[in-house]
């Protein structure tokens, strides 16, 4: 990335490091603002980014690359904490709730009405500051003009961490365990002044678990509906930028937007992982943050800057490449669709034969066999993260470690290049010998030297094979047709690599198993994968306007005192066979220069099982979170355990926080909820 010096930027920028903002129930949200300098005389658009990561110091590194970017190029930018966080005042329950949206809204009231702001206002956001933008923007509150949202859903339920296609999922309980730990840190005193330790003990004293509230909703009921944009497309009136990556787990709803609402809007698919556009990895990352000002000078300024000319939608499309748990780069091309879905790419099905992945209308006669499996729980301990955080190594490993507790379909060599860009599906006619049973689909890439590369994947529980919001359970023996649908992805098989579709019954710790193994029989002669086929050189490719290079302005200044620790192990013990997926991710400690602030993060997940045991599945996820400056040291510990039966759930989780090395607070949680058909 090229750091700018705020010098060239147009407008000289002034920052306010700690604005307080009122919303309607008299909390007070603590908010950071860059602004140019002339806008005390002649008032700007302002952008608002609202999250709950601690603008002051967790987030303050990366803010500084956009925000005071923005900011010189002629906008007031408003980083937000929601409350319960960082210097916010009130505490932070649960994610995408009422109070939330309401407090943006009276945040955008706040922010409109203020001397130095125009009136005209748009959001932006990565993850929660995107779902934030999404939400609060299907509220259409006056003065919000567009927003402009990476790594994101529309579905609360159906695409997002907690469940995928009626599956849990683990990071359900990573996700609890983190906010768990983030909704438990204290406000830094340089800014809150006396009132810190009552404000940290009233987060303490309101802190849980969110892992159980989570459990207690395992259909999509109105808990999940709410705040979910899909329930009402026409809700969404601003136009909007949206954008994700083929290696995040938020890739589907970039082209779901795109077909369902009724707005000006454009797509963005990298190949990125979790992470802005600007700062995506694996690589290419593009100027993003240039994207953002033509984006925001035309929807925000009236500036007639062809912002909306070109492909509806931009995306990757991803060259073939060896099986890695990370990688700096994905070779490829950018490719262009005129509107979504495309006139450009064609549904082709390719019937299961046997061992084989047919060619499109190939029919066996007499018909292929019955394949039965029940798989092991070891098959998904390559299978990386749901979504990848960059934190190597969380991108799937080789598929041949997986593919021998599965069912294997594989087409012959291809004769020519084979290119996809959508979401593959997968047709089956199964039977089960158990009420409660779930089929994992994975599409992969093999080599020449059979090496595999997973390319995407797909859940579902068979429970809701016909509805998320009323499962029934299988009739063992009975034959049921269903359909699995596979996360979207834009990659090419190059001539002499073969297409693979491998199935599974099981795919721990990515997602939960069901209560006891299953034997699963799909029935020959009436299965298909059914790929997005698209031609390799379309006129619209051609046309493709090309991205400026990453910039930025620098980043806050942050002295590392201790390393970073990363680790990603597999083991297996071959006496009590107890495996276990075991991750580290320790930020070590940073003093961020500017205020001095020493902090430390570390997350410790680990998911285990013994044998094919599948109520002896278990999850942990732990943080330590610690402050300190001079002689003021704080310190959380979280813990959450899931555990199994075959009938429940069960919930384990201590909070402790220290002051100054002593116990301050302590206390403890033992939760069951009912499984639901899960």
């Amino acid at each position: 990335m090229r750091w700018v010096d705020p010098a060239e930027l147009p407008h000289a920028v002034m920052t306010e490091e700690d604005v307080r903002v009122p919303v309607s129930d008299g909390v007070l949200l603590s908010a950071k603002i860059w602004r140019p300098v002339s806008s005390d005389d002649r008032p700007v658009p302002g952008v608002l980014e609202y999250i709950p990561y601690r603008k002051r110091d967790l987030t303050s590194a990366r803010d500084a690359v956009h925000h005071p970017y923005l900011a010189g190029h002629g906008y007031a930018c408003v980083r937000v904490d929601l409350r319960g966080t960082g210097e916010s005042g009130g505490v932070l329950l649960d994610e995408y709730l009422e109070r939330e949206q309401a407090d943006a809204e009276d945040v955008l009231a706040w922010l409109a009405a203020q001397p130095w702001c125009d009136g005209r206002t748009g959001m932006m956001g990565l993850s929660w500051g995107a779902f934030a933008a999404l939400q609060v923007a299907a509220r259409r509150p006056p003065g919000l003009r567009a927003i402009a949202i990476s790594s994101f859903t529309d579905d609360r339920h159906a695409d997002d961490m907690h469940y995928m296609g009626g599956c849990m999922l683990s990071d359900n309980l990573a996700e609890a365990g983190t906010m768990f730990a983030y909704a438990t840190c204290p406000p830094d005193p340089d800014l809150a002044g006396d009132a810190w330790r009552d404000q940290w003990f009233e987060r303490l004293e309101a802190a849980g678990p969110w892992v159980t509230r989570w459990l207690r909703h395992q259909r999509r009921d109105a808990y999940w509906q709410h705040a979910s944009v899909c329930e009402d497309y026409r809700s969404l009136a601003c136009p909007v930028l949206a954008s994700s990556g083929w290696a995040d787990g938020y890739s589907n709803a970039v082209t779901r937007l795109l077909e369902h609402v009724d707005v000006p809007r454009k797509g963005l698919i990298g190949p990125w992982s979790h992470k802005f556009p600007h700062q995506g990895e694996p690589g290419p990352a593009i100027g993003y943050l240039q994207e953002l000002v033509r984006w925001w000078d035309h929807w925000l300024k009236d500036i007639d800057n062809g912002v909306m000319e070109g492909p509806m939608l931009r995306a990757w499309m991803q060259e073939s490449v060896p099986p890695s748990t990370s990688y700096e780069e994905r070779p490829g091309r950018w490719v262009g669709e005129p509107h979504w879905p495309s006139p450009h790419i064609t549904e082709v099905a390719y019937p299961l034969l046997g061992r084989r992945l047919g060619a499109p209308g190939e029919t066996a006669d007499p018909p292929p066999a019955d394949r039965t499996l029940r798989s092991p729980l070891s098959v998904g301990q390559f299978a990386g993260k749901w979504a990848s955080y960059n934190a190597p190594p969380d991108l799937p490993y080789d598929q041949r470690e997986e593919d021998g507790g599965s069912i294997v379909y594989e087409s012959d060599p291809l004769a020519e290049r084979l290119e996809i860009l959508g979401s593959p599906t997968v047709e089956l006619d199964v039977s089960v010998d158990r009420p409660v049973a779930m089929v994992a689909a994975r599409l992969s890439d093999v080599a020449e030297d059979g090496s595999a590369t997973r390319v995407t994947y797909g859940l579902l529980n068979l429970t809701r094979r016909d509805s998320l919001r009323t499962p029934t359970p299988l009739e063992p023996g009975r034959r049921y047709r269903v359909s699995v649908a596979l996360n979207g992805v834009a990659q090419a098989f190059p001539p002499g690599h073969r297409v693979r579709l491998s199935l599974s019954t099981s795919y721990w710790p990515l997602a939960w198993p069901p209560p006891e193994p299953v034997l699963m029989t799909v029935h020959g002669g009436a299965g298909c994968l059914t790929l997005p086929v698209r031609p390799g050189c379309e006129p619209d490719d051609a046309g493709e306007r090309p991205f400026g290079e990453p910039e930025g302005t620098a980043p806050a200044p942050v002295t590392r005192l201790t390393p970073v620790e990363q680790r990603w192990q597999v083991t297996r013990d071959l006496v009590d066979y107890r495996s276990a997926l075991e991750i580290v991710k320790d930020q070590g400690v940073q003093r961020f220069d500017e205020h001095g602030l020493e902090v430390r993060r570390r997350a410790y997940e680990r998911y285990d099982s013994v044998a094919d045991q599948f109520c002896s599945v278990r999850g942990e996820s732990a943080w330590t979170m610690s402050f300190r400056r001079g002689t003021w040291e704080t310190r959380t510990e979280t813990r959450t355990v899931l555990e199994c039966t075959a009938t429940d759930f069960v919930v384990h989780a201590t909070l402790d926080a220290y002051e100054g090395g002593h116990r301050v607070f302590s206390r403890s949680w033992s939760q069951t909820v009912p499984r639901d058909l899960l």
